[in-house]
């Protein structure tokens, strides 16, 4: 039974090895990829541990294997997941989109149950992961040459000519040249014909996948990967540091950091309209969420590896093999080189970990959990020895509660997710009552993801919208049932909006959102374009060097007829980014309804000058420069990119619907980020005093205008 047991044990851990760098499932409309990952994971470690603690009551003894790497491991570990439990906000991204304390916790439990294995098990998990580097490679070549595109069964990103089972080469790049000298020494020292052949032919197939992949990446290419400079990934991970130096701003959580901290210079960048959810480096990233507990595990981890590993190849050395006897070395060094300079992925940290517990070395514990004691039988007064393992059960029950809640908890979260993504399905296909139910009923299963909560207000409000319409329909009426069900829908997307607020309330995107819900029922709602002010405010305070959010806030103002504060954030737009075209554009014509035509007439010079000249965009701004120069305003026409801000003009309720106290906005948070909305001051009279508003510690770049 032990026997049967211990192999069971092995061979759910060999499993997770193999399906979870190649395994995609439509789980997700978001990212499948991740998703599906989670799912192996979790479900691999649930099992692993239940059958463990089976074994541990059937043997009465507890077996610990303790290896060269456990503490900087525990230390990477526990770093993640206290500054998930600590510092993350949404604690729901951090489990299940990006998923990052998941994934790395969950592979630092991998690492330790496969400690666990007698040595000559745990060397086997090097061959399953070689064998998932083969479907991997046959996967990705099987999609580059299109062959998924004529199985229309199969999900639609499955039918990309670019799929790979991590959603991009670079990945695949490094997942291969990780495992290739692990390859290239099998085919080697394999002395048995049928591994030679497996070994080579592995060893062509992963080759010339990994040759694919390159070629895709090449700069030029339009698939070669693009990152922020390390210097913006320094800049953030110093300022996220000040806050919360022994933690870091919290797993999954980047994208808060990115938005709030992300340097000027970065507007000046071609990826300035671009966010990130990752640093250039892994390591820069981990800095960044985790602080300096991630960074020193991961420095600990480097020492204990450089130690075992010189010595490991100078006792190899002594019998002619050096560096190459141990492949798995190599391997690792191409890991720590590739995430020092390149993002990670969950992939690439699983195998990372499974690598260091293929080169751990362990030492053997054993702690027995059974008692004996003696009995007699009442008539020869002979005794009876009794053995209890009751021991073993009060020791390994909290394991086992903790293993079937924590697969009870991913089912329900995967369900959540599961049941979101028919609601996108239904969107897609246009079935409006069958999204509105659905999404919903996603919402309900797991409030704590902020897509559905915002997904479901946008849905709420597009019905609201098409309810509204029949006031500009001549021949139909809105009626007492029509404006309850309007009433109804606004408060319902408004009680999303905040909720999104509320689960990251220093995320931007979640302001904006709100903001935006604010916006569109400006024309049916009384108080709704001061609630927009005051939530697109706190957007633009926690995503401070963001021009488009200042446009968008200008805007505003615009809408309402606040031409000064409309003028004066436009130019704190121009002051972030000076070459931005629709930032200067959308400042004409704030000094157009301002009665400032020469100053109008050179911001939208200097628009038309920064728009391409074989583009839509140009004749748009040459007819609108045309027109102020004639001291006349036009409306614009269809624009690809640049927007005239907006006037306000869409369908109106009469009497405009009453917000209740519910449907005000919540409370900003306290950050050292400035929240005041500008206020509105007397437009400048010459162009001496048009000096766009310097924004806070940055230089401000003045436009040129055109002659």
């Amino acid at each position: 039974m032990e026997k049967t047991l211990e192999k069971v044990e092995s061979f759910v851990l060999y499993i997770t090895i193999l399906l979870f760098p190649f395994l995609v499932l439509p789980l997700s409309p978001t990212n499948p990829f991740v998703v599906t990952r989670l799912a192996v994971l979790v479900a691999g470690i649930a099992l692993t541990l239940l059958v463990k603690s089976i074994r541990v009551i059937v043997t009465g003894k507890l077996e610990i294997r303790r290896g060269n790497f456990d503490i900087p491991v525990l230390v990477v570990g526990i770093a993640y997941a206290a500054s998930a439990y600590l510092r993350t906000s949404n604690k729901m991204e951090a489990i299940l989109l990006p998923g990052t304390a998941t994934y790395v916790v969950g592979a630092v439990l991998v690492y330790f149950l496969l400690n666990q294995l007698p040595d000559k098990a745990k060397k086997r998990a090097g061959f399953f992961l070689t064998l998932s580097a083969i479907f991997y490679s046959v996967i990705t070549l099987l999609a580059s040459v299109k062959l998924f595109e004529s199985i229309p069964q199969l999900p639609a990103f499955y039918r990309s000519a670019n799929f790979t089972p991590e959603n991009g080469y670079l990945p695949a790049v490094i997942f291969l040249a990780t495992l290739l000298p692990i390859i290239i020494i099998g085919a080697l020292k394999s002395k048995a014909i049928n591994k030679k052949a497996f070994y080579g032919v592995s060893l062509i197939i992963v080759i010339f996948t990994l040759g694919l992949s390159i070629f895709k990446i090449l700069p030029g290419k339009d698939l070669s990967p693009r990152f922020p400079s390390y210097s913006t990934g320094w800049s953030i991970a110093v300022d996220a540091l000040k806050e919360s130096p022994l933690l870091g701003y919290g797993p999954g959580n980047y994208l808060t950091a990115f938005n709030r901290f992300r340097p000027l210079a970065y507007n000046q960048t071609d990826l300035w309209a671009l966010k990130f959810t990752t640093a250039r480096s892994f390591f820069l990233t981990l800095l960044t969420e985790t602080g300096f507990l991630g960074i020193a595990g991961v420095i600990l981890l480097l020492l204990t590896f450089y130690r075992i590993a010189k010595k490991d190849i100078q006792e190899k050395r002594m019998v002619g093999w050096g560096a190459a006897a141990d492949p798995v070395v190599i391997s690792v060094i191409i890991l720590f080189a590739a995430f020092l300079f390149l993002p990670a992925t969950p992939v690439l940290l699983f195998t990372f970990f499974v690598l260091m517990a293929y080169l751990s070395t362990t030492k053997v514990g054993s702690l027995q959990l059974s008692t004996q004691g003696s009995s007699e039988d009442g008539e020869g007064g002979r005794a009876e020895v009794v053995t209890t393992r009751l021991p073993a059960l009060l020791v390994t029950l909290p394991v086992i509660v903790a293993s079937i809640y924590l697969g009870y908890r991913s089912v329900k979260i995967l369900d959540a997710e599961y049941t979101y993504k028919r609601a996108v399905d239904a969107f897609a296909a246009n079935e409006a009552i069958e999204t509105y139910d659905t999404m919903q009923q996603a919402v309900n299963k797991n409030p704590l993801v902020q897509r559905y909560r915002t997904s479901y207000a946008q849905v709420n409000l597009a019905l609201a919208n098409s309810i509204a319409l029949k006031a500009n329909d001549p021949n139909a009426q809105i009626t007492d049932q029509d404006r309850v069900n309007i009433a109804q829908l606004i408060q319902q997307a408004i009680r999303e909006g905040k909720a999104t607020v509320a689960l990251n309330p220093l995320r931007s995107s979640g302001w904006e959102v709100l903001a935006r819900i604010y916006q569109a029922i400006i024309p049916l709602a009384q108080g709704a374009d001061q609630f927009t002010v005051q939530t697109m405010t706190q957007a633009v305070a926690l995503d401070p060097v963001n021009p488009n959010l200042r446009i968008a806030l200008g805007g505003v103002y615009y809408a309402a007829g606040n031409y000064n504060a409309a003028s004066q954030v436009f130019q704190t737009a121009v002051a972030l980014k000076g070459d931005l075209a629709n930032a200067h554009y959308n400042l004409a014509f704030a000094y157009r309804d301002l009665g400032n035509y020469n100053l109008a007439v050179r911001e939208m010079s200097t628009a038309l000058s920064l728009v391409d000249a074989d583009s839509p965009d140009y004749e748009v701004a040459r007819q609108a420069l045309e027109a102020l120069e004639q001291e006349r305003a036009q409306a614009a026409a269809d624009s690809d990119n640049l927007t005239a801000p907006p006037t306000g003009e869409e369908p109106v309720l009469e009497p405009p619907l009453e917000l209740d106290e519910e449907a005000q906005p919540p409370e900003a948070p306290v950050t050292p980020t400035p929240t005041a909305a500008p206020t509105a001051t007397p437009a400048p009279e010459t162009e001496a005093e048009a000096t766009p508003t310097e924004a806070e510690g940055t230089e401000n770049p003045t436009p040129t205008p055109l002659p």
